[in-house]
């Protein structure tokens, strides 16, 4: 049986992984797919990818094209999630920071360089008409629990992570949400090492087929809204909310996607130049 490992953040973005893989529908043809948590986000996963670690990433659109650009010999093979991430802006309960324009020229805490969070801070930054160089400053935390310690004991001043995920945070006093920023593009791609399409390519169509079977019917799954609601941990009219808001996508990431992203990388200094379709995306 062939093992192939895929990572991704553990968050209810990723339920339908966990729901294939608890009926063994990839055991069934031939395939032992191992799942791994990634609580550092893109960063590590894009490090992950390059280290051999993981074959396979469900990762951030922006991250792993900034990657990809940088040297990570992986290609995007499918859009997974349609829809925006809708970044949450935190800060300690106890913050004197009140607005996202109290936050210009104060510590960001992020993941690690060339995560989410990182990227993200600029896309705020940019659309607060901030200077670039002189109000943008970043402590790394590395994950969710090192922003919750950061923040409390003043080592960064503000966390950007996705809303829904941080909202029991914010509802148990830990964190204070003062605004929010979706990401202009699709957010969340399947990502493969080169190698592996290589040399597994038919593996790869039976694991994509398996999973947009389900992501493609995932909302019409009896009391979803409950499984994700115990499974997480979340407020059901919060995880109601969440999956009014969120689709799935079992297409490629088009040209014209691709190179919006790049345009808004290029005009924060965050990629050096603009990469050929081809470069970034596998065709199967």
């Amino acid at each position: 049986m062939k093992k192939v490992n895929i990572g991704g953040v553990p968050e209810h973005f990723n339920l339908a992984w966990y729901l294939t893989l608890k009926n063994g529908e990839y055991k069934q043809e031939g395939i032992n797919l191992r799942w791994h948590n990634y609580y550092g986000g893109t960063g590590a996963m894009c490090k992950a990818l390059r280290d051999d670690d993981i074959d396979i990433a469900v990762i951030l659109t922006e991250g792993i094209i900034k990657d990809i650009i940088a040297g990570n010999p992986s290609k995007i093979v499918q859009t997974f999630v349609e829809s925006p991430l809708i970044w949450g802006i935190h800060v300690a309960s106890g913050s004197d920071f009140k607005t996202i324009e109290d936050l210009k020229g104060s510590r960001a805490a992020i993941s690690r360089y060339g995560s989410g969070s990182h990227l993200m801070a600029y896309i705020n930054a940019k659309n607060s008409n901030w200077n670039l160089e002189q109000d943008l400053n970043f402590e790394v935390i590395k994950n969710l629990d090192g922003a919750v310690e950061g923040l409390k004991n003043n080592k960064a001043d503000y966390f950007m992570w996705e809303k829904f995920t941080t909202k029991p945070l914010v509802d148990d006093g830990i964190f204070r949400r003062i605004g929010v920023c979706p990401s202009p593009w699709p957010c969340f791609v399947i990502a493969v090492r080169d190698q592996f399409i290589r040399h597994h390519e038919d593996d790869l169509r039976i694991i994509l087929d398996i999973i947009n079977q389900t992501s493609s019917e995932f909302k019409s799954i009896p009391s979803i809204d409950r499984t994700i609601a115990n499974r997480y941990e979340q407020e059901l009219e919060d995880v109601q909310e969440w999956l009014s808001l969120t689709e799935w996508s079992q297409e490629l990431i088009d040209v014209k996607t691709i190179n919006m992203v790049q345009e808004e990388l290029l005009s924060l200094d965050i990629i050096p130049r603009r990469a050929k379709y081809s470069e970034l995306i596998h065709v199967l």
